[in-house]
């Protein structure tokens, strides 16, 4: 009985330790947990509410801002040294009412880039103008100059000016020639990488072809650009339009006596690699005689004046002359037809020093050869007739294309000009 009773005694002993041993760890656990919150509130009434109660207010917003970058450009003084330098501009304002670009500033952009070669953004120092706005007034510069002025400076040889070319031959000792047919290349830099095999020549650069006929005075009577490089002169020609109005009956009618033969038909002077056609008058190859030797100096060096042609083109135009930046043959053609355009431009401003005879003593030595005309005899040594436009069949247009292709032409006209050469040359 007392055993019972001591046991019973001892296990609520036990239970009554434990349950004060969790009451004091608790109690323990509960004054540490208030005394962090006092230290966390004693910290925050220092550091904190000194902050937010002061007058100073930081700035709030919902996402971080970002100012956009941009090149500061003094538009107005740019334009104001333009002006007191060359012109006299009127600029237009924008939408933020600041001036714009003038249009003589986009002007001489584009003018200095054709001129010098010079990058979009090059310009940027002088006229403050963005790369951008830069090659958009280039595009436009040379797009207005094709469609102003290309229909006159662009135009085929009409029948004053077939008149003036074959005066200026038989003068030189050529009669009926009407100027010197060659192509040259243009590199291009930015090419579509797909169309490297097409435009890359023997040299191993992508080049894009012109093909022109120039005279004596370096007008440039025809102008075709875009075949790809990998063509030679004679793909070229297979493509150009250069003998379309003779084909089709709208070149004006020529006719020439050369050693006592007639010939219906103009000549271009032109190096070994075209063909052997009646409108065609290469050198000869491999000359023996006095005859041949004196026919090839005279030949060569008459041909030399499309070769002129295209250095004085590309020593005016420096754009040329350089690789093209340009990304399509679209604005690569509309490029060589202004810079052809304005070229043609300073020739007939300057075209009366570059004559070498007096054409009035000339004239006046051989009166004008028109049909009909009142002075007008058979011993005149060309005579010129309008092309009629009425004469427009597919038969009278291949009997056309069989007579310049024609080879025994070629070959009788090549050996009346060097009889007719020797003849009046043979003795200097």
């Amino acid at each position: 009985m007392n055993s019972d009773s001591n046991s019973s005694s001892s296990s609520n002993s036990g239970l009554f330790d434990y349950m004060v041993n969790n009451y004091v760890e608790w109690h323990e656990s509960i004054t540490q947990r208030r005394k962090e919150d006092e230290l966390i509130e004693e910290a925050i009434n220092i550091a904190v509410v000194p902050f937010v109660t002061s007058p100073y207010q930081v700035p709030f917003t919902l996402e971080p801002t970002y100012q956009r970058w941009y090149v500061p450009r003094d538009r107005e003084y740019a334009d104001i040294q333009l002006y007191n330098d060359y012109f006299s501009p009127q600029p237009l304002s924008d939408a933020t009412g600041r001036l714009g670009a003038s249009t003589l500033q986009k002007c001489t952009a584009a003018i200095q880039m054709l001129a010098y070669g010079t990058s979009a953004d090059a310009v940027d120092e002088y006229l403050k103008i963005a790369l951008s706005t830069a090659r958009e007034g280039l595009a436009h510069f040379v797009e207005g100059v094709v469609a102003q002025f290309g229909p006159e400076y662009l135009r085929r040889a009409s029948t004053m000016d077939t008149e003036q070319l074959l005066r200026e031959s038989y003068v030189r000792g050529f009669p009926g020639m009407m100027g010197n047919i060659d192509c040259m290349h243009w590199e291009w830099k930015n090419f579509p990488r797909a169309w490297k095999g097409m435009y890359q020549g023997r040299s191993k650069t992508t080049t894009v072809i012109l093909e022109a006929v120039a005279s004596q005075d370096l007008w440039i009577w025809h102008a075709f650009f875009g075949t790809p490089g990998s063509c030679n002169d004679i793909n070229v020609l297979q493509r150009s339009p250069v003998f379309s109005d003779i084909c089709e009956g709208k070149a004006p009618e020529v006719t020439f006596n050369v050693n006592g033969n007639t010939y219906n038909m103009g000549y271009y002077l032109t190096d070994g690699i075209y063909p052997k056609w009646a409108t065609f008058i290469p050198a000869i190859k491999h000359p023996q005689t006095g005859k041949h030797k004196l026919f090839t100096k005279k030949q060569e060096s008459y041909r030399k004046d499309v070769e002129r042609a295209f250095g004085v083109l590309q020593a005016r135009f420096a754009i040329i002359r350089q690789p093209s930046l340009a990304w399509s043959t679209e604005i690569l053609w509309k490029i060589v037809m202004a810079c052809i355009i304005m070229h043609n431009m300073i020739v007939e401003d300057e075209r009366d020093g570059h004559l070498h005879y007096d054409a009035i003593e000339f004239i006046n030595d051989q009166p004008q050869n028109l049909a009909g005309s009142p002075t007008g005899n058979n011993n005149q040594p060309f005579t010129v007739r309008s092309g009629r436009l009425d004469r427009l069949n597919l038969n009278v247009y291949m009997e056309n294309r069989n007579n310049v292709r024609d080879r025994e032409t070629h070959i009788a006209l090549k050996n009346d000009l060097v009889e007719h050469i020797w003849e009046r040359f043979g003795n200097e």
